[in-house]
Order: C-alpha cells, then structure tokens, then sequence
C-alpha cells in the first residue's frame, strides 16, 4: 500500500519514522519534518534560523525528489519555528526555493525542536 521513500541527500530519521512515504496508487508523498542537518555528518548546521531553513528545504528537497517529484509538486507545508521573530527571514528564503505559486502553508511558533534546531518543515507532495 505504500513506499518508504530514503535520501542519502538528507539526513536520515532522528526515531522512528520515515523521510517520506508514496501512497501507491495514489498520487500523494507526505514528507516528514526535516530540520537543518548535514545529510553526511548529521550535526546541525547554521547558527540563523535563515541559515537553518536554507538546509531544512535543500533537505526537504532532496527527500522530495527522491520520491520521484519537485519542490513544484508540494501542495502543503508547515514551518515549524522556536522564535516567530525569525519569521520574515525565514519567508526569505523559502521565497528562494518556491519562486511561482508557492504551496499553502502554516507557520506554527513551538517550544522546542529535535537537536536544538530554530526551524523544521514539513511537506505534502502531490504527483501531476
């Protein structure tokens, strides 16, 4: 009923869940939260929460794309972020990565985030 879809190009599940799953015959990928960590030493990267959400969504993107999309299919994402001053530069650069019609969102400001990260995002995929 479903695939497990693993990016060596993001960093692998903290616990017990997947990077992303595919519904068969359905056209749907739910992707997991990613937050800003390097794909090959797992240590969380960049000191900004804008430096942290450029990793979090070249993570997300590869995860993304290993399950055969693009950034261009997300229908849906959540910004999950520990300060929501951080806000506006974090727009910035998502603004960077979805360039045309942007998916729908929601920024949520939470307590805290796995390895003391400022930001994690998650996403919704749908195939054409």
């Amino acid at each position: 009923m479903r695939d497990v879809v693993k990016s060596d190009r993001a960093p692998a599940a903290l616990g017990p869940y997947s990077q992303a799953i595919k519904v068969r015959g359905s056209t749907v990928i739910y992707c997991a939260g990613q937050v800003a960590l390097d794909p090959t030493t797992g240590a969380l990267t960049g000191g900004t929460a804008a430096e942290q959400a450029r990793q979090v969504l070249a993570n997300l993107k590869a995860v993304i794309e290993a399950a055969g999309a693009h950034l261009s299919d997300v229908a849906k994402t959540t910004i999950y972020l520990t300060d929501l001053n951080d806000f506006q530069a974090v727009n910035e650069v998502y603004a960077s990565f979805f360039v045309s019609d942007p998916p729908a969102r929601a920024t949520i400001q939470v307590a805290g985030l796995p390895k003391g990260a400022k930001v994690e995002i998650d996403a919704v995929a749908v195939l054409p």
